[in-house]
């Protein structure tokens, strides 16, 4: 069994990639599990606390959660043309200590999507996260992207994607990725 945790970036109740993140477990590829981590609870990083208190209980949760993971899937908002804050806040927390990044990231297979409102599609959130994964010494997956715009429209009010087009363009993504984090598996 191919074990990929998923990531939303948003912490907003009603966000379109967490729904985006659920769409995608629903569809999963068979031999395959999308396990649903969380940013939520992290608090902003400040080196005082690290040291004076240690790692946030979620930061551990999150960390291990990655550690499990055969790959790693980023579902991405765009805020003013970049990542969000708070989801790269979130990875910066579990690259503590420093000596870790190897043990956490180190060669971990890494695919981004993302789903915005607007009619871009995350394109340049998605290229934004290119350096930081870059550093973490991660593989990311490039035979495919996922931009899911005007997610409006492509999700009910319950969070449910509607849209079979795109649902059909998920599961080929989702499929490329396991395939390419079941072969890094060996």
């Amino acid at each position: 069994m191919t074990r990929i945790l998923g990531i939303s970036g948003s912490l907003r109740r009603g966000s379109f990639n967490t729904a985006l993140l659920r769409a995608a477990q629903r569809v999963m590829p068979a031999g395959a599990e999308l396990i649903e981590g969380s940013i939520a609870g992290i608090p902003l990083y400040n080196a005082d606390d690290e040291n004076e208190h240690g790692l946030p209980e979620a930061v551990v949760t999150l960390k291990e959660q990655i550690v499990a993971a055969d790959g790693l899937l980023l579902i991405t908002p765009e805020y003013n043309n970049s990542m969000p804050g708070v989801f790269k806040n979130a990875i910066d927390w579990t690259t503590r200590p420093g000596n870790d990044i190897g043990r956490v990231y180190g060669g971990k297979p890494v695919a981004i999507m993302g789903a915005t409102p607007g009619g871009f599609g995350t394109t340049l959130a998605q290229s934004s996260w290119l350096g930081v994964l870059r550093t973490l010494g991660t593989r990311p997956w490039f035979e495919g992207r996922l931009m899911v715009a005007r997610a409006g429209s492509v999700f009910d009010d319950d969070g449910r994607m509607t849209d079979e087009d795109m649902q059909a363009k998920l599961e080929k993504f989702l499929a490329g990725f396991v395939a390419f984090a079941s072969a890094q598996r060996g």
